[in-house]
């Protein structure tokens, strides 16, 4: 019996809650929450993103994203830096770049005690077949 589409939306949904909370619990003690360490992620990935692309990118709004540079601006994770025209656009500090990396350790041994489960040809399939799902109908 194949299962059904409810019953591999929920099993993606599960794999997804059970990341997000143990990858928050292991971040904790670096003072980080995963949307902060994902936006230190993003914007190494990406230097120079605008707010709005970070937002895009952490699946934020634009006023929470806006909220939380703030206050990772604060706390001196991210600095504020003149762009072309009007544009305010952030960098990664020493410290936040630093805490992106230790962040990107704990979020690995996360995935590896689920994701790592799998052989390297199972997550390839698994990650082309969610890349396809994922495709604009």
């Amino acid at each position: 019996m194949s299962a059904s589409l409810q019953q591999v939306g929920l099993a993606v949904k599960r794999l997804q809650w059970r990341h997000h909370r143990e990858a928050n619990r292991r971040l904790a003690p670096l003072g980080l929450s995963l949307v902060q360490w994902d936006t230190l992620r993003h914007l190494h990935a990406n230097p120079g993103a605008s707010l709005h692309r970070l937002a895009e990118l952490t699946f934020q709004t634009d006023q929470s994203m806006g909220e939380l540079a703030k206050r990772m601006v604060d706390r001196g994770l991210l600095e504020r830096v003149e762009g072309s025209g009007r544009k305010v656009q952030h960098q990664l500090t020493a410290t936040g770049d630093e805490l992106r990396r230790a962040g990107g350790e704990a979020v690995d041994g996360v995935l590896t005690e689920s994701l790592g489960q799998l052989s390297a040809d199972e997550r390839e399939t698994l990650h082309r077949l969610l890349l396809k799902a994922a495709e604009p109908g």
